[in-house]
């Protein structure tokens, strides 16, 4: 399957919702709008920041048709399907209609803790089967497992159509190790936007990204100039968001995302449960920041 297209600035979508509880259709489309219009490279939808565990099919049939419609191919769309049961994400990719849709990404088995041995036989399962390229995707503050290096490698030597990792383990040192040692057809994307910057320098070719949402020009730019050699000015505008990266989670994600686009008048407050809104507190520390930055 060859190169991967997933490279630069990911926006992990966030989901906008109305008051009732409805997804926002409306904000939707404005959000995906101004993403493209502001440096983003590709779209990440329906995952964890997009909310998918608390979405219906349907719901999420007719986000996928609206965001296509919106980026109308301008750039890559790369969609989640992942899960716990093995056999049940190989039906729903031989399943599911993938047409207007560039890649799959697909979370290492959460919850029952598989060995490394059972993560390899998953993604091997799910390369078999896939009709597009997999990104895997390692986050084990989530999962409950850690993808090593050596089982991030061995499948990318072992499968073509299986093209990068969203790696979220938080450890650089173990970024620094897949890189080492994958193949060059194979391509390591951050999962963590204050990492990113630390991690394009020893060899990512970008972030999937949740600051992303309410900042993507400032952000894809930093990556830009760190694509281009040029540290110093990338390193300046990671210092500015050092604070946000932290206030972005403290409460939860996308929380603190919502609530910065909410304050940027792009979408409304609103999540499912079991999320909330952040507090009020938070919410007026990012507003601070946010209008204290030179964009």
């Amino acid at each position: 399957m060859g190169q991967n297209i997933f490279k630069g600035l990911g926006i992990a979508l966030v989901t906008p919702f109305n008051e009732d509880g409805s997804v926002d259709y409306q904000s939707l489309r404005s959000l995906v709008e101004y993403q493209i219009e502001n440096g983003a490279d590709f779209l990440c939808i329906l995952a964890t920041t997009g909310e998918a565990p608390c979405l219906t099919s349907e719901e999420k049939d007719k986000i996928t048709e609206v965001i296509k419609q919106v980026d109308n191919g301008r750039i890559p769309i790369l969609k989640y399907c992942g899960g716990n049961n093995t056999a049940a994400v190989v039906e729903e990719i031989k399943n599911s209609d993938w047409s207007g849709i560039d890649g799959i990404l697909s979370i290492c088995p959460y919850y029952n803790k598989p060995s490394q041995e059972g993560l390899y036989q998953h993604f091997k399962a799910i390369a078999e089967v896939s009709p597009l390229p997999i990104v895997m995707y390692n986050v084990p503050g989530r999962t409950g497992v850690n993808m090593k290096p050596e089982t991030t490698v061995r499948l990318a030597k072992d499968f073509s159509n299986i093209i990068a990792i969203k790696e979220a383990s938080g450890s650089l040192e173990q970024v620094d190790e897949i890189i080492k040692n994958k193949p060059d057809t194979f391509d390591v994307i951050s999962g963590d936007d204050a990492l990113t910057f630390s991690m394009v320098a020893s060899g990512a070719v970008g972030v999937i990204s949740v600051i992303g949402n309410a900042v993507p020009k400032p952000f894809s730019k930093m990556i830009r100039l760190e694509f281009k050699g040029e540290y110093e000015p990338a390193r300046r505008i990671h210092h500015m968001f050092t604070e946000l990266y932290s206030l972005l989670f403290v409460e939860g994600n996308p929380a603190g995302v919502k609530a910065l686009l909410n304050d940027m008048g792009l979408i409304k407050n609103e999540l499912r449960l079991p999320l909330v809104p952040t507090t009020i507190t938070t919410k007026q520390k990012m507003h601070d920041i946010l209008k204290a930055l030179p964009f």
